[in-house]
């Protein structure tokens, strides 16, 4: 991949996007909220492979399947009206559904159209299968830490906005209540990701952002979770209990950890 193949992903990327500027306002919101996410999960990604060491092409092929990562929450929302899952369709499965549609890689070697098809597809899944059908699961890794990294700020703008200016589908509609539930609780508690099922409300959410620190793949990725301290900026906005603080310090503790 060279950094024209890239320019033009970047130019079909915008194009695509502005095909759903005919969406409500509260709509448009979600969809820019979504594309502004894309640019700076790619931003994010070329600060990992710098601090990985990366060389050119594989850094371009990995900024690739940044901007195509999400490509198929567009027509998810469209479609919809939620950026969950469960209540619409796997958004990952979407955007490799878009990128075979729109023929995005037909430029590349079946190899490294297949290598970025499964980073894409596995970006968002709780566990990695055990076995890949490209030779490397490397851009996969790439892909789940960026996207983590750029997620954590999305929320803490997110939950430091009055509640009328919120984008309505980041929160995943959970209720903003003032307890957790107690099995989100205990698996940050014992160094485990949350599962997005046992999440009840909004503070359970926040314990499963927090977990995912237990689900990095790179060292440039913990050092740069630590200099921006989202870790702690979570906890600040979670109920101050023993437990829950207990929860936390475990969890950032962990990013000591090499």
């Amino acid at each position: 991949m060279t950094a024209a193949d890239f320019a033009r992903l970047e130019q079909w990327f915008s194009q695509f996007t502005a095909g759903f500027a005919d969406l409500d306002p509260e709509g448009l919101r979600n969809i820019r909220l979504k594309e502004e996410h894309t640019r700076r999960v790619v931003a994010c990604m070329a600060e990992i492979d710098a601090g990985e060491g990366l060389d050119a092409p594989q850094t371009l092929k990995a900024l690739s399947i940044a901007l195509l990562h999400d490509v198929g929450r567009f027509p998810q929302y469209r479609r919809w009206r939620t950026f969950r899952d469960s209540e619409s369709d796997n958004h990952a499965r979407l955007s490799v559904e878009v990128i075979r549609k729109e023929r995005l890689l037909s430029f590349l070697s079946e190899e490294e159209q297949l290598e970025i098809e499964e980073a894409v597809r596995f970006h968002n899944l709780l566990e990695l299968p055990q076995r890949f059908a490209s030779s490397s699961d490397r851009f996969t890794r790439l892909i789940r830490d960026a996207d983590k990294l750029d997620i954590w700020w999305v929320f803490l703008e997110y939950y430091r906005q009055p509640q009328e200016e919120r984008a309505s589908a980041v929160g995943l509609g959970f209720p903003d209540l003032p307890e957790v539930t107690p099995a989100c609780l205990d698996a940050l508690a014992a160094g485990e990701v949350v599962r997005l099922e046992q999440a009840r409300v909004l503070n359970d959410f926040k314990l499963l952002q927090i977990s995912w620190v237990y689900d990095l793949n790179f060292s440039t990725t913990r050092c740069l979770l630590r200099e921006r301290a989202y870790l702690e900026q979570l906890a600040a906005t979670l109920p101050d209990s023993s437990q829950v603080q207990a929860a936390v310090r475990r969890a950032v503790t962990s990013l000591e950890v090499v």
